[in-house]
């Protein structure tokens, strides 16, 4: 590892093929707050809904050609992040190439090049504070770790707040620091909260010792915090104003949501230690023992980063909703321990170097490329129908849990599409259920009541597997005959089947 920016093509070119390697769904934020959300500013037709904040209803009306989740109902998430793959879109559809396919890699592959400026990044931030060497086996780690392969090419705000932080990080100024620059960690930081508000949590300890070590603080708070503060909630309330309609406060609304009402809990709860005994464990993979090493080893001034990560983790462990991906940030504080303590073994380098390598390999290819692959694949049987005349018949429906699939952004033509709905209940209904899991509840009856006229029936039923046996006699008596088989995963569980069966409805052409 050289200089870097002769390392930059690389890191480019190993992030390019990491973004191909990756044809796996994770969580439907992926595209739901993001592309979706982006497809819709740029695709949509004339009328605007008249419901507050423009919000579409669930069977979708054909010219609303796009469909925003409950949380834009409610103002919850801001237009920033999702107006970075908009301005892709409408590049793309200026220059009449906004193809399917494009509007799905283009995305992505713009997060992949952005992701490996992180990884440079990271590694002539280490390279300044320390020597080439340890810097070298930092971002050996960083390229190693398959959380970050499986992550940190997708459109996840999640994963545009972990490369703000980096960028962040490689200005903030640590003793020994000459690169530091306050208002230039600040920007990023503000703009990582305003992609994400839960940004703030890892740099609340890293501000705070900054200031106490600042000299200046009254410039440090007059001159940098308050402008920056000012300029990017500023510049995020005009694109919301823009986009909502109205005036909308996302961060407020946000945290109201997700830590006064904590009503995140109605997308699963776990026990207060499970980022300790498994979030974490888990997403550092065979890093581990290295993290741990490289934590006892580090000189005193790195102990900051610690305390980011412990702090991060606990905070995180207070909210009952907790998923792999909140702790994704501070990977990368991880990465300099690991790389620290790989850069100070004597014997064992190359050897474990090697380990890293292969015990990353397997999970970061499995589930990249195999686990959860189908709600993806199968979205290329739907794109076939926007290419036939058959077009303006076709009604697809998507029997499965909420979100499992793309919408509009993988398919890209106006097809009535529809899905289960299940938006949580913000009125305190204590006996609210909603749309799938009253389908759920008894898929026959639901099936028999919603298309009780043989008019009403979809054209295409998509669904799980583990489906297929108790909607049986509804399938036979309906006429529908099944198209495709796709493989999802290996570990079904629950509502989650192994493999989407594609149902298409027989009519008089294609008997």
């Amino acid at each position: 590892a050289g200089r870097p920016a002769a390392l930059l093509p690389l890191t480019v070119a190993l992030r390019a093929l990491n973004c191909f390697l990756v044809r796996t769904s994770f969580v439907p934020d992926e595209y739901w707050q993001s592309l979706e959300v982006a497809h819709r500013m740029v695709f949509r037709y004339p009328p605007r809904e008249t419901s507050r904040f423009g919000c579409s209803s669930s069977i979708l009306n054909v010219n609303n050609y796009g469909h925003l989740t409950w949380e834009w109902a409610h103002g919850l998430r801001g237009y920033s992040y999702p107006l970075i793959f908009a301005s892709i879109y409408k590049a793309l559809q200026l220059l009449a190439k906004d193809d399917v396919q494009l509007l799905i890699w283009v995305p992505r592959l713009s997060q992949a090049v952005l992701a490996a400026f992180a990884d440079v990044k990271l590694y002539s931030l280490v390279r300044h504070l320390e020597n080439a060497e340890t810097a070298k086996y930092v971002y050996f780690c960083q390229l190693c770790s398959w959380f970050t392969w499986y992550s940190c090419t997708r459109t996840l705000t999640n994963t545009m707040e972990t490369l703000l932080t980096v960028f962040a990080l490689s200005y903030y100024p640590i003793k020994g620091s000459k690169m530091g620059s306050s208002c230039k960690y600040l920007a990023l930081i503000a703009l990582a909260i305003v992609v994400r508000p839960t940004a703030v949590i890892p740099w609340i300890p890293l501000v705070f010792s900054h200031f106490l070590q600042e000299q200046r603080k009254t410039d440090l708070i007059l001159r940098n915090c308050i402008p920056i503060g000012l300029v990017t909630i500023g510049t995020s309330v005009m694109i919301d104003r823009v986009f909502f309609g109205e005036w909308v406060l996302v961060q407020l609304n946000f945290l109201k949501f997700n830590v006064l009402q904590n009503l995140g809990t109605f997308y699963g709860s776990h026990p207060w230690h499970w980022y300790f005994t498994q979030g974490l464990p888990v997403i550092l993979g065979t890093h581990l023992p290295f993290f741990i090493h490289g934590c006892v080893l580090a000189p005193k001034r790195y102990r900051i980063f610690l305390v980011a990560v412990i702090w991060t983790v606990v905070v995180y462990s207070m909210l009952s909703h907790k998923e792999f991906r909140f702790i994704y940030p501070v990977l990368p504080f991880c990465m300099v321990f690991c790389g620290y303590s790989l850069k100070h073994l004597k014997a064992w380098k190359k050897s474990a170097a090697s380990f890293l390598l292969l015990s990353n390999l397997v999970p970061a290819l499995y589930t990249g490329l195999i686990h959860q692959r189908g709600t993806l694949d199968v979205m290329s049987h739907i794109q076939q129908l926007c290419n036939n005349s058959y077009q303006s018949q076709a009604f697809v429906f998507i029997m499965m849990p909420c979100h499992s699939t793309p919408f509009y952004s993988h398919v890209h033509c106006p097809l009535k599409m529809r899905f289960l709905q299940c938006p949580p209940d913000l009125t305190g209904n204590e006996s609210y259920i909603d749309e799938a899991d009253v389908f759920y509840s008894d898929p026959l009856a639901w099936l028999n009541k919603e298309f009780y006229n043989d008019t009403l029936l979809p054209s295409h039923l998509i669904f799980f597997s583990g489906l297929e046996q108790e909607i049986s006699s509804f399938l036979a008596l309906r006429g529908y005959k099944k198209t495709a088989t796709v493989f999802h995963t290996h570990v079904p569980q629950g509502r989650v089947g192994s493999h989407i069966y594609v149902y298409r409805k027989k009519t008089e052409m294609n008997h």
